[in-house]
């Protein structure tokens, strides 16, 4: 059977509520709130007590709320001292007028309480985090604590809009890496948020918090989100790691972008990081490195997907799977005929349409655009807008195909300019 919940309250209301044994003698005054973290992320773990002898703590089930709104021990055993402050994340030390991340909303803001609810079934009663309170109304709890009644200052508060963020979508930031990884924080979740987000949040938090969060991101996603930092952030989130750290990181960017923040770097860092680099993937940004970054070489990817004019469709759809890049980029297959000269291109939607028997060249558009490779940004510009283009190819001087300029490079050429 679920257990219900039966009221709520605010951390600011509990902190400093008396702690009495069920005999009434006082046994400590609630100073934090223990949770726990990892798969057992929000459960109360523990109430931790002011006593004469030291801080201790007790299991939230053993703990009940009076009428009075006092707090009762059910079994004075329970209470125990608290040896190891380092297993647990706290409310009001770890949580209270510190920055967190809202998942869902896809921002940074400061916590001003936390609302929990008490849970009940017959002689049951559990505590549980519910939400982090952001607005005015936990700020008004906090400025007024003491100084108000508590009863007055509940009703004072619910005057204010509750801002309140459901704790399944709170990310916890922790600087300390040893501590971080003892609570099992991983901040999975920041993986689901699209890598533009994730980079304005990276922006609005202060330097210490951002390398925590930027640090413990899987590779790719850091790679993600480093292509949508502008440079001077960029340079920020790389400032603290070894050039090993930042060669696994820039391996999985886009080339075209790895080109450009190393462009950034002096060239001595930029030497180094290429240096730890594996062999292909250094290869095709150092040949980037060496295009104007002006010229649509300079803008280009040298990541696209491409097949011989006399290939079948199966074989098109193979390479499709066996495409190492942003699969998101692509929305048509290139056919090269002799020396990789451009021949035509197939939109995905032709594609998925035909037999796999099929000679991808019977669909393919034969008055594919491309531009030379020294063609100006600002010309190139022009041409998607003429076209209204999603992408377009780049050849060298021979006819070549040598990479493909996404819009999104365009957009933010335009806006730069702005």
């Amino acid at each position: 059977m679920q257990l219900r919940a039966t009221s709520r309250v605010s951390l600011t209301a509990l902190l400093g509520t008396p702690v009495t044994d069920a005999q009434g003698t006082l046994r400590g005054k609630l100073k934090d709130i223990a949770v726990a973290t990892g798969a057992d992320a929000g459960r109360v773990a523990g109430l931790v007590l002011k006593t004469r002898s030291g801080l201790a703590i007790v299991p939230s089930e053993e703990v009940m709320e009076t009428p009075a709104g006092t707090l009762e021990l059910r079994t004075s055993g329970a209470l125990v001292p608290l040896k190891d402050q380092g297993s647990y994340l706290y409310l009001q030390q770890d949580l209270i007028d510190r920055q967190i991340i809202d998942v869902h909303g896809r921002k940074v803001v400061r916590v001003n309480d936390v609302d929990l609810e008490w849970l009940g079934r017959g002689s049951a009663h559990l505590l549980r985090v519910a939400e982090v309170e952001v607005g005015l109304r936990g700020a008004v709890r906090r400025i007024f604590k003491g100084l108000l009644p508590r009863a007055t200052l509940e009703t004072l508060s619910r005057r204010f809009a509750a801002s309140g963020i459901p704790w399944q979508f709170v990310d916890v930031i922790e600087v300390d890496p040893a501590r971080r990884v003892k609570l099992r924080i991983e901040h999975e979740r920041l993986n689901d948020i699209h890598p533009s987000d994730l980079a304005e949040i990276l922006e609005d938090l202060p330097p210490a918090e951002r390398e925590a969060i930027f640090t413990a991101l899987d590779e790719e996603v850091a790679a993600e989100a480093l292509e949508e930092a502008d440079p001077k952030l960029q340079k920020a989130l790389l400032e603290k790691l070894d050039d090993e750290k930042i060669a696994d990181i820039v391996e999985e960017m886009d080339p075209a972008a790895a080109a450009d923040l190393l462009a950034e770097l002096s060239e001595e860092q930029s030497d180094a990081i290429l240096e730890e680099m594996e062999p292909e993937e250094r290869q095709e940004v150092e040949e980037l490195l060496e295009f104007d970054e002006d010229s649509a070489a300079g803008a280009m990817t040298s990541e696209f997907v491409a097949v011989a004019y006399e290939a079948t469709v199966a074989q098109a759809v193979q390479a499709l799977k066996d495409f190492d890049g942003d699969p998101e980029t692509v929305t048509e297959i290139y056919l090269l005929g002799e020396r990789r000269a451009l021949r035509g291109s197939v939109s995905l939607a032709r594609l998925v349409m035909a037999q796999p028997e099929t000679h991808i060249g019977v669909l393919a558009e034969s008055r594919v655009l491309s531009c030379p490779f020294d063609r100006r940004q600002n010309e190139l510009a022009e041409i998607f807008d003429k076209y209204n283009l999603h992408s377009l190819p780049v050849v060298d001087s021979l006819g070549r195909m040598v990479g493909v300029v996404h819009a999104d490079h365009v957009i933010s050429f335009l806006r730069e300019r702005l």
